[in-house]
């Protein structure tokens, strides 16, 4: 990370499969559709895997042990289009979302933490439907569900920095650079977050050189990233002058134990933040406000890190963390497009330019790897690859800067 960083009516014809969504009573879903959802500790277990657009309620008993929450989630797999959390074992929730056509997932989290279970598909058919509703309502509706994409990061986020650490500290450091740029993806995605919070984000996230400049005493990912990606004799630190092994000592076992357990404990604090009524109460300060800024302080990540390669110094894995920080700020863009767009040709024509500047930076991303296949080292990318990426990104900031001003006209 960059020392420095700072932190009426939709369209009917919305071209995105978005769906604003609240967690109702079931006496109060008017729905024309209800679906029963059974979720266990290995299973959610849907009634049906079609449904007609439009108003739409899923009834979800937690028949499990355990806690649980139940997702409605894009094409993409990744963001919410609506959730209902907190489920008792023995109890049942309602979902009711305005469900346009499209290609969505369905998904349980027994424990409210981890990937989830029982993933399936859920495809909505019919005509594209208009939300209807009081303005201030739907805005409220599309804080919560940033809130709700959050949570479910920084709730994956947990597990795998346990596993990750797990790995570190018992010296299998082949398995721990293999999950070094997974785990990162779920910070990556939401890390404008952290970086509310003083001093958490610099003890999870701080390079080398920023932590040297403040006086602060260097932990997290990247001192951990040190020890994974030994230095080579002719290495420089990221300033480009210090060699990388002056007064440079690989950690020691009990140090190993330190690092590993300090980065469990401030994942587990961010964890905490998030699950708290102090960040609801953050989000709805900020409004709908708060979420288009998101979109726009993510994608200031890449401009300002990861295009100069100086995120990830030692492993080079830097495009995972770019293209995490890709799909942190489209999500927070697609959950408040509509509101852009419902502001006449002006805004139809700034949601247009924005989706594709997406589009094409993420094609040209793919170029290079994938998050799931892997992508080359960053030392790898010529002058040319990177300066398409940068031509790229300020192509994508510039519309994008506009977006919180336009919904707020």
């Amino acid at each position: 990370m960059n020392a420095h960083r700072t932190i009426g009516t939709l369209a009917a014809a919305s071209v995105i499969a978005l769906a604003l969504a609240g967690c109702v009573a079931k006496s109060d879903a008017a729905a024309t559709g209800t679906l029963s959802v059974t979720s266990t500790g290995a299973a959610c277990d849907v009634s049906a895997a079609t449904a007609t657009s439009g108003t739409l309620a899923f009834d979800v008993t937690n028949e499990g042990d355990q806690v649980t929450e139940f997702y409605l989630l894009a094409e993409d797999g990744l963001r919410i289009v609506g959730e209902v959390e907190n489920i008792a074992p023995g109890t049942s929730r309602s979902l009711t979302v305005v469900a346009q056509p499209g290609e969505y997932f369905t998904l349980c989290k027994p424990g409210m933490v981890g990937e989830g279970v029982g993933r399936a598909a859920f495809t909505v058919t019919g005509e594209a439907v208009a939300i209807e509703g009081e303005d201030a309502e739907l805005k409220q509706q599309a804080v919560d569900l940033y809130a709700a994409f959050v949570k479910d990061q920084v709730e994956q986020l947990a597990p795998a920095v346990d596993e990750f650490v797990a790995a570190y500290e018992s010296g299998d450091d082949e398995r721990a650079r293999e999950l070094f740029p997974q785990v990162r993806a779920y910070y990556e995605r939401i890390e404008p977050v952290a970086e509310s919070l003083g001093d958490l984000d610099p003890r999870i996230d701080y390079r080398e050189v920023d932590a040297v400049a403040e006086g602060l005493d260097w932990t997290g990912f990247h001192r951990i990233e040190k020890d994974l990606w030994v230095p080579a004799e002719d290495a420089l630190n990221a300033d480009g002058e210090t060699p990388a092994w002056q007064d440079w000592t690989p950690s020691t076992p009990d140090e190993r134990a330190a690092y590993g357990d300090q980065l469990i404990a401030d994942v587990q604090q961010l964890n905490d933040y998030v699950h708290s009524g102090d960040f609801t109460a953050a989000l709805e300060a900020q409004g709908i406000a708060g979420v288009s800024n998101g979109a726009i302080a993510l994608l200031d990540e890449v401009a300002t890190g990861k295009i100069t390669g100086e995120e990830d110094w030692w492993s080079g894995t830097d495009l995972w963390d770019f293209q995490a920080n890709v799909e942190g700020s489209k999500n927070a863009f697609e959950i408040v497009r509509d509101f852009a767009a419902s502001h006449g040709d002006e805004g139809e024509a700034l949601v247009a330019e924005i989706v594709a500047g997406y589009a094409d930076l993420e094609a040209a991303l793919a170029q290079h790897g994938s998050l799931e296949a892997g992508f080359v080292n960053y030392r790898e990318l010529t002058g040319a690859d990177k300066r398409e990426l940068a031509d790229l990104i300020n192509a994508l900031a510039e519309p994008l800067s506009q977006l919180t001003s336009t919904i707020l006209e």
